[in-house]
C-alpha cells in the first residue's frame, strides 16, 4: 500500500493547476494533436512522387507511373486534410477563432498543395543540379537525390514552405523539424529560398524564419542565418513576425561556421569565409574573411594566453585580436 500512496500523492501533484498550467494542451472541440507518424507517411509518399523510382516500394515503370502517382496522391490528400485540420484546431482557440470552417479550409489547402507539386518538383530539380555541380565528390545528380542530406532537408522544406504559404498552422514546422532531426539542417518553413540552392555537408546549418535567399546560393555546414535579438514593445512583450533575418542575394557562397545575424543584406556574388561573424551589410562582389593577423587565445583563470603555449584549462574564447 505504501507504493500506492506514493503514486497517489504524485498524481495529485501533477494534476494541480500550478503544475500543469504551462504544459497542458487543452483540446478545442475534442481535436487531437497532429500525428507525427502520419506526417512521416505523407512526406515519404511525397518524396516518392517527387523523385519517382528513387523511393517507395512500388515498381516505377513509365507505364505504371500514372497509376502509382495517382494512388499515392489520393492517400496523401486524405491524410493531409486531417493533419491540416488538427494543426488549425491546435491554434484556433488561442487566435479567437470558432473553427466552424475547419474542414472546408483544410480541404481547400490540401487541394491547393497537391496542385503545387509540379512547381515543387521543378525547384527541387534545380537543387539537385546545384548539389551535383557544387560538390566535386558527387558522381551523378542521382546520387545526390538518394543520399545527400541537403536534398532530403530541402524536400521537406519545399513541401513545408508551400503549406506555410497556403496558411496551414503548425504542420509546416513539424515537417521541417522531421528533416532537422534526421539531417542536422534546420530550415524554418517561412524562409524564402530561390532556385539552385545547395548546402554542402549541412550539419549544424540554421536558417531563420524571415531569411530570404536568392538563386544559386551555396552554404556549407554550420552556417547560421539568424536574428540578433528579440525586440520588445512598450509593455515589455516580445515583438514577433517582423523581418529579422538576413537577405542573401544571388550567387553567394557562405563557408563553414559563418554566422550572419539581423536584417542585413549580403550582396550578389559575395563570398563569406569560414567562421566569419557578420552583423552589417556586404556590398555585391565582396570577399569577407577573418583577419590574417588574428591569433587564437584561451582564457585560463582570467589570464589570456597564446594557444601556441602548452596549457590546460577551460576554453572560453576562441578568437582574439592581434597582440
Amino acid at each position: 500500500m505504501a507504493h500506492q500512496a506514493v503514486v497517489i500523492r504524485t498524481v495529485n501533484a501533477l494534476c494541480s493547476p500550478e503544475s500543469y498550467d504551462a504544459v497542458y494542451h487543452r483540446p478545442s472541440h475534442d481535436a487531437r494533436m497532429p500525428s507525427i507518424e502520419d506526417l512521416h507517411q505523407i512526406v515519404d509518399r511525397l518524396r516518392a512522387v517527387l523523385f519517382p523510382g528513387f523511393f517507395g516500394e512500388e515498381e516505377m515503370t513509365l507505364e505504371a507511373m500514372p497509376y502509382v502517382l495517382g494512388s499515392a496522391l489520393l492517400e496523401v490528400q486524405s491524410l493531409l486534410v486531417e493533419q491540416i485540420k488538427r494543426g488549425y484546431c491546435f491554434t484556433c482557440k488561442n487566435q479567437g477563432r470558432d473553427c466552424k470552417d475547419c474542414e472546408e479550409r483544410s480541404q481547400a489547402q490540401a487541394e491547393g498543395f497537391i496542385a503545387s507539386l509540379p512547381e515543387i518538383r521543378r525547384l527541387l530539380a534545380t537543387d539537385v543540379v546545384a548539389a551535383y555541380e557544387g560538390d566535386p565528390a558527387a558522381k551523378s545528380p542521382q546520387e545526390t537525390i538518394f543520399s545527400y542530406p541537403s536534398i532530403k532537408a530541402l524536400t521537406n522544406y519545399r513541401i513545408a514552405h508551400q503549406l506555410h504559404i497556403l496558411g496551414a498552422d503548425l504542420i509546416p514546422r513539424i515537417i521541417t523539424e522531421l528533416a532537422h532531426s534526421a539531417t542536422g539542417i534546420d530550415i524554418h518553413p517561412g524562409t524564402v529560398i530561390g532556385e539552385r540552392f545547395f548546402i554542402d555537408h549541412g550539419t549544424g546549418t540554421v536558417i531563420g524564419e524571415t531569411s530570404v535567399i536568392g538563386d544559386n546560393v551555396r552554404l556549407y555546414q554550420g552556417v547560421t542565418l539568424g536574428a540578433k535579438s528579440f525586440l520588445r514593445d512598450a509593455s515589455g512583450a516580445l515583438v514577433k513576425g517582423i523581418p529579422r533575418h538576413p537577405i542573401i542575394e544571388d550567387d553567394v557562397i557562405i563557408y563553414a561556421g559563418a554566422t550572419i545575424l539581423g536584417r542585413v543584406r549580403i550582396g550578389r556574388g559575395s563570398i563569406i569565409g569560414a567562421n566569419v561573424w557578420l552583423i552589417h551589410d556586404v556590398e555585391p562582389g565582396s570577399v569577407v574573411l577573418q583577419s590574417e593577423h588574428a591569433r587564437p587565445v584561451i582564457e585560463i583563470n582570467g589570464d589570456l594566453r597564446d594557444t601556441r603555449a602548452r596549457v590546460t584549462g577551460v576554453v572560453r574564447a576562441e578568437i582574439g585580436p592581434a597582440g
